[in-house]
């Protein structure tokens, strides 16, 4: 039988002070776009009109060692609307394009053509789109055309660097642009808006590194916004998704709201080191995290919706999907912390299939929500966490994943919680595993059958981020250490039982063997499974060679105090 919550209970994130843990991207344009630029880092390639009526311009928005992100700006400078256009280009040997965004991407050698996505084909006179992609290598573009016309209007060019100032596209708050500038400031310890900025790391490799943040978390877990900085996790991650917000009544409806905008912190509390007042129009965890983006330009935060315990909203809101779509929308740019967020992360567990209820809305419900996310939420980040169930017949086969990939930036594999003390008796094994084993106690419980299943479905790699859990879980009665032991119940947890923090177990239960990609211990007669800074590094190495998009973790507090884990995920990523 499978265990009843088949391939992977998250944590139940739910409003309120009790956190309970039963199991279980605006665009990464995003990662593009509100970065903050360096002026060194500008790469133009169009002049502002040329009589083809399209013009495109390239711009490095970030630069490390190894690679950048580049983000392309297409433009209608035509009088009339521009329906569908093609961008070609060319990078020198050494340069490649690693994941790309908002576009249809094909190569042949070191020549690039992106045609529009379904739903940023049609621009009308002076309005603008933009395709952001991960780059490898040192080079800037060559040769570029748009709808088989030199993007500048004279042939194309090599694409100098400008001297500073500011682009001439960048995003805005929903779809397309009209052509806005960008804020200005400088990254890597320098200030924008007032703030200085945080760590001098860029993002790593191209590679997204997302981690989720519990709205309840600041109660018994007594941890807030500003661990993420003192820790040193802030500058090593790209994305914080914010969980949760609820879904019912057909809409997104927020969770606490006293930890989200309410709670009041000390100077001692707070990121900036300045204390709440009584009167400001804004506390608690958004307003923390606002002091945190100010410092870390590079973050983006993403608002999650729905989670174990409050998916059961999403069949009935799936009933009129763009008003449940345009509910949130509302909801995330809500003019009292309206610029705080850069997206929506949808957590539904799980669409036609069952988790804590049941949904039977059929197998294209997932690619109509996602399609009409994307309309209503346009350039900004649309994200959601999947199933890793990868059995035959099981949740991914249940809802069209390759379908809903298309209108999304990122799909975050739950790729934990395959196995835990829900069953009680066992057999122990680890929760997650990153392949099969002789001895596994269900087939298509693990991380690579599900990202291959998910590939072969039709779900691009470059779009799949591998979940890495934050925690153990664990049996006692166990007498066997390697797995496959029988137990009698599950293990004392600080919180629930059966479960346990990573940053208790390295010293309560030290790792006393790998299986699997993972690690497992044996103490006494209690027998955890969790991931160590080196099992982590094994992850990411695979990452890298199946090309995934990167990394996402559950959760955030789980980590040490100096943020071991995501050190050795931003380490591994390259």
């Amino acid at each position: 039988m499978k265990p009843r919550t088949s391939a992977r209970r998250r944590f139940v994130r739910r409003a309120g002070p009790a956190p309970r843990t039963p199991r279980p991207l605006r665009r990464l344009i995003a990662l593009l776009g509100a970065l903050v630029l360096p002026v060194t880092g500008l790469v133009l390639l169009a002049s502002p009109a040329q009589a083809a009526g399209a013009s495109a311009s390239f711009t490095k928005v970030s630069q490390w060692d190894s690679g950048f992100t580049g983000q392309w700006t297409v433009t209608n400078t035509g009088g009339a609307p521009l329906d569908g256009w093609t961008l070609e280009w060319d990078f020198p040997s050494g340069t490649t394009v690693g994941a790309l965004w908002n576009g249809v991407l094909t190569t042949s050698g070191n020549h690039y053509t992106v045609t529009n996505a379904s739903w940023n084909g049609t621009l009308a006179p002076g309005q603008s789109t933009t395709v952001g992609f991960s780059g490898s290598g040192s080079g800037n573009p060559s040769g570029c055309t748009i709808n088989g016309e030199p993007c500048d209007g004279g042939g194309g060019t090599d694409g100098g660097t400008t001297d500073g100032g500011t682009t001439d596209g960048g995003t805005t708050d929903g779809g397309t642009t009209d052509g806005g500038t960008t804020d200005g400031g400088t990254t890597d310890g320098g200030t924008t808006d007032g703030g200085t900025t945080g760590g001098t790391d860029p993002p790593p490799g191209g590679h997204v590194n997302v981690g989720y943040f519990t709205e309840w978390g600041v109660y018994g877990r007594n941890y807030h916004v500003k661990n993420i900085a003192d820790s040193g996790s802030a500058a090593k991650l790209t994305h914080i998704n914010y969980a949760f917000g609820n879904v019912t009544g057909g809409r997104c409806t927020m969770g606490d709201s006293y930890a989200a905008i309410d709670k009041a912190y000390t100077a001692a509390q707070s990121v900036d080191g300045v204390a709440d007042t009584w009167d400001q129009p804004l506390r608690g965890n958004f307003n923390q995290l606002k002091k945190l983006k100010q410092q870390y330009p590079h973050l983006k935060i993403v608002w999650s919706f729905g989670g174990w315990t409050w998916s059961g909203g999403f069949g009935a809101a799936m009933q009129n999907p763009t008003a449940f779509a345009q509910s949130c929308y509302d909801l995330v740019h809500d003019p009292r912390w309206d610029g705080l967020f850069d997206g929506i992360d949808l957590d539904w567990e799980y669409p036609n299939a069952c988790g804590l209820s049941c949904d039977s809305s059929g197998p294209e419900v997932f690619e109509d929500m996602m399609r009409a996310f994307r309309q209503v939420f346009g350039d900004e980040l649309v994200t959601a966490a999947i199933t890793a169930d990868a059995s035959s017949g099981g949740k991914i086969d249940a809802a069209d994943y390759a379908g809903g990939a298309r209108y999304a930036d990122y799909l975050h594999v739950m790729t934990y919680d395959f196995f835990g003390a829900w069953a009680a008796q066992g057999p122990t094994a680890p929760h997650s595993p990153l392949r099969s084993y002789d001895g596994i106690p269900q087939a298509g419980f693990n991380a690579d059958a599900a990202i291959q299943k998910l590939k072969a479905k039709g779900v691009p790699a470059s779009k799949l981020t591998l979940g890495i859990g934050f925690y153990g879980r664990g049996w006692t009665g166990v007498t066997q250490s390697a797995p496959g032991g029988t137990a009698t119940g599950p293990a004392p947890g600080t919180y629930e039982q059966g479960i346990e923090d990573y940053k208790v177990l390295k010293n309560s239960c030290p790792a006393t063997g790998q299986i699997a990609g993972t690690a497992y211990a044996h103490c006494g007669s209690n027998w955890w499974s969790y991931d160590t800074p080196q099992t982590i590094a094994g992850k990411m190495s695979y990452v890298r060679q199946q090309g995934l998009a990167g990394a996402m973790f559950w959760e955030l507090s789980g980590d040490t105090g100096n943020g071991e884990l995501i050190t050795a995920i931003r380490s591994g990523l390259g």
